[in-house]
């Protein structure tokens, strides 16, 4: 019996659920005959706490304690299926039995989540046992370094942390530059709100990042690696620490790896929750003690990064997708996805649709493919407004281009991003100009201060957003927002700030009459800005 043990079911009283089962099971003397085995995230957060029973590959839904005893008695002794804790389709209100009948897995396809919701994340016995470290045997036994980052090249591994670089070729930049110490820093900050890919991975299956993160040190020549992890996610944290400890006392981490001459280790870092620390340079200074804040490229980080020495970072997602492509070859990773963005992304879907949580799908899939089939539609019937995709950095997606292929390419060719993989799906009870001043409010506080115009024209930006939700504004102030906005994307010094005004430049372009009905109307029609009217 798989019990999901991941941040959300656990909020929800997983943990007691896995305890009330192991009574019922030895009240009935089954505890020989069956397992309870608490896993990672299976990605539905909506419906948890989740029961998987295997081999009857049985699901069941929003499970509590108290149902323990109905699933032992019904099911697990007289073979009958409980009804009411079987997952029912939105649309047709029908049950369903099985994972994989299911609207919200049939298009998703696993490959970073692979083992998420099917392993015990604190037993690496279950982890090798689904070809874990095999990966890392191969490349330490039959392949060099040059020979590893020319695999990752073929694949077209693209980095899933927003940026989208090409995985390999950042590999390669920091194989070339000799130097006595390289370093791999794993980025496990994940700053965007709503987001936890990346959190969710690290709970349900840590040793896939620890086995990627020894691959790419070989690669690149680097025996030390950092996980750089946010400090409040103490579970990630926890099952981290479990399969480090794990990891070096069956010798895949630490000294003579595979009775090699490689030796590579691991160590976690702390962030204390800064956005900003999710750009390489901030992250890196952090590691180091010093205020996370970005610096100027070039050098980067490649070149000269942690104390000054080469240094390759990757976030979680991306680090999580190298041992299948080593194992079942890159051909197999670049058939998947569309043609400059290959493999899968993992999206945390959440808003106003009837399945929120965690979805892993191939790149190029429609939107429409996302919310209507995978996400069962828009919650009370209502009509899709808008999908956010990107979080702070990213742009909103219309009604209009539902059709649209989710990949790097295509998002940013209608002004949105992929960013590091956030969606939030809104319909017309959401304001579009308070969601983008509460974008700007995130960034306004998230901003390190160092260059003026994200510490200052972000400031500006909000400034003006209030007026207009308090319909105080003018329509000059739309004006402003476009060149204040554009000013900001071209002359501030990283990330954050380049891609801050994002939100508002986005809202502006697709729904302009929504501001102008708050300035000159001084109506909010979604009825969401205190102070305005609501005729409609």
């Amino acid at each position: 019996m798989l019990v999901c043990g991941g941040t959300g079911c656990q909020s929800q009283d997983s943990d007691k659920l896995v305890k009330a089962l192991d009574l019922v099971l030895d009240k009935y003397g089954y505890k020989e005959e069956v397992e309870v085995v608490k896993t990672g995230c299976f990605g539905f957060c909506e419906k948890g706490p989740i029961i998987k029973v295997q081999p009857d590959d049985i699901f069941y839904v929003e499970v509590k304690p108290k149902d323990a005893k109905r699933i032992i008695e019904e099911h697990v002794i007289k073979g009958r299926r409980v009804e009411d804790l079987l997952y029912s389709e939105p649309a047709k209100h029908e049950k369903v039995e099985k994972q994989h009948d299911m609207n919200f897995y049939k298009k998703q396809m696993r490959i970073a989540l692979r083992n998420c919701g099917l392993i015990n994340p604190e037993d690496i016995e279950e982890y090798i046992a689904v070809d874990g470290y095999l990966a890392l045997g191969t490349v330490l036994t039959t392949m060099t370094p040059v020979e590893v980052i020319e695999l990752v090249k073929k694949s077209s591994l693209r980095g899933r942390g927003g940026g989208g670089f090409p995985t390999g070729y950042k590999w390669e930049l920091t194989y070339r530059n000799k130097h006595d110490k390289k370093y791999i820093i794993c980025n496990a900050d994940e700053g965007d709100p709503g987001a936890f890919m990346d959190r969710s991975i690290l709970e349900g299956d840590p040793h896939s990042v620890l086995e990627a993160m020894a691959i790419a040190g070989y690669a690149i020549g680097a025996d030390k690696g950092f996980i750089y992890i946010r400090a409040e996610y103490p579970l990630a944290i926890h099952r981290l620490n479990v399969a480090i400890d794990q990891a070096r006392e069956m010798g895949v981490l630490g000294k003579g790896l595979f009775d090699t001459d490689f030796n590579f280790d691991i160590e976690l870092k702390y962030g204390a929750g800064a956005f900003v620390c999710g750009e390489e340079t901030a992250l890196i200074n952090s590691v180091e003690g010093g205020r996370g804040e970005p610096n100027a490229k070039p050098p980067f980080p490649a070149e000269s990064g942690l104390w000054n020495r080469p240094t390759c970072v990757n976030n979680v997602e991306t680090f999580a997708n190298i041992p299948p492509i080593i194992l079942k070859g890159p051909e197999w990773f670049s058939s998947i996805g569309s043609e400059k963005s290959k493999g899968t992304k993992v999206f945390a879907l959440a808003g106003k649709v009837n399945n929120v949580g965690l979805v892993e799908v191939p790149m190029g899939i429609k939107l429409r493919d996302i919310i209507y089939e995978i996400g069962g539609g828009i919650r009370g019937d209502h009509k899709l407004k808008a999908v956010q995709t990107g979080g702070p950095s990213g742009g909103c997606i219309t009604a209009e281009n539902l059709d649209i292929a989710i990949d790097y390419d295509s998002l940013t060719s209608i002004g949105s991003m992929m960013g590091s993989g956030g969606m939030i799906v809104m319909d017309e009870e959401d304001c579009m100009v308070n969601i983008a001043k509460f974008y700007l409010e995130f960034t306004e506080e998230e901003s390190c201060g160092k260059c003026t115009p994200c510490r200052i024209g972000n400031k500006r930006l909000h400034e003006i957003l209030t007026k207009i939700t308090k319909g105080e504004g003018t329509e000059e102030d739309l004006e402003r927002l476009v060149n204040l906005g554009q000013m900001i994307k071209e002359s501030s010094l990283c990330g954050l700030g380049q891609t801050s005004p994002n939100p508002v430049l986005s809202t502006l372009n697709h729904f302009r009459d929504e501001y102008l009905e708050h300035i000159i109307n001084k109506n909010c029609p979604a009825g969401v800005c205190k102070g305005l009217s609501n005729k409609s």
